[in-house]
């Protein structure tokens, strides 16, 4: 029974880590190209925008996971018709990783030789080929940014389990620490270690490849 119950909490974990750093993925990019070209010594310079959207991703980001959940479970009601669940947290997520998720990028644009750009204008490259020239050279360092916006959701995914979203961290609390089953509680814990440990070592491996062939 246990061995279910851990099999359907991993199942659930792997759901949600999926989808959420789908969305944020999909979200979180072209609002990270976007903070970086955007600069004031960018392709695209609106310092003002650039300030304004800034201080917006700054502020959600600076909310707690935990809190931020229940500031969220009215728009998981409203989209989904339910706050508990897998797909509940799937949004809780993929709100509070995208613009983590978009700062990381950020930096790992920033990190493109600026003579690249420099090389690409006065070639009469418009902006959109230098962008994708931009992201092109920093490839790798935009996978290492999603390796660690990965490994962050599946730590957020823990915490929503206090909240009823389901999962590994939803079996560890309820069933491991409140109904005193330390060896459950201890199980969940391996299991999240050997995603991690899987996540960060596939994601070495690809960025390791990328570098090599740049």
């Amino acid at each position: 029974m246990m061995i279910d119950l851990l099999l359907e909490g991993t199942l659930d974990t792997l759901i949600m880590v999926f989808f959420s750093s789908l969305f944020a993925l999909f979200f979180g990019l072209p609002l990270g190209v976007f903070l970086f070209i955007t600069q004031k010594d960018s392709i695209l310079p609106m310092p003002l925008v650039n300030k304004i959207l800034g201080l917006m991703v700054n502020i959600t980001r600076s909310f707690p996971f935990i809190i931020l959940i229940v500031l969220l479970l009215p728009l998981s009601r409203l989209l989904i018709g339910t706050s508990i669940g897998v797909n509940a947290a799937i949004i809780s997520l993929s709100v509070a990783t995208i613009p983590f998720i978009a700062r990381l990028f950020e930096g790992a644009l920033s990190e493109i030789d600026k003579g690249l750009i420099e090389a690409s204008i006065s070639l009469g490259a418009n902006k959109f080929n230098i962008i994708i020239m931009i992201i092109t050279e920093t490839l790798p360092s935009l996978i290492h940014a999603f390796i660690i916006a990965i490994i962050n959701i599946i730590g957020y995914s823990a915490m929503a389990g206090a909240l009823g979203a389901g999962g590994l961290g939803d079996i560890a609390i309820r069933v491991g620490y409140q109904s005193n089953q330390p060896d459950v509680l201890f199980y969940t814990v391996i299991i999240i270690i050997i995603m991690v440990q899987i996540i960060q070592t596939l994601g070495d491996y690809i960025v390791k490849k990328l570098k090599s062939h740049l």
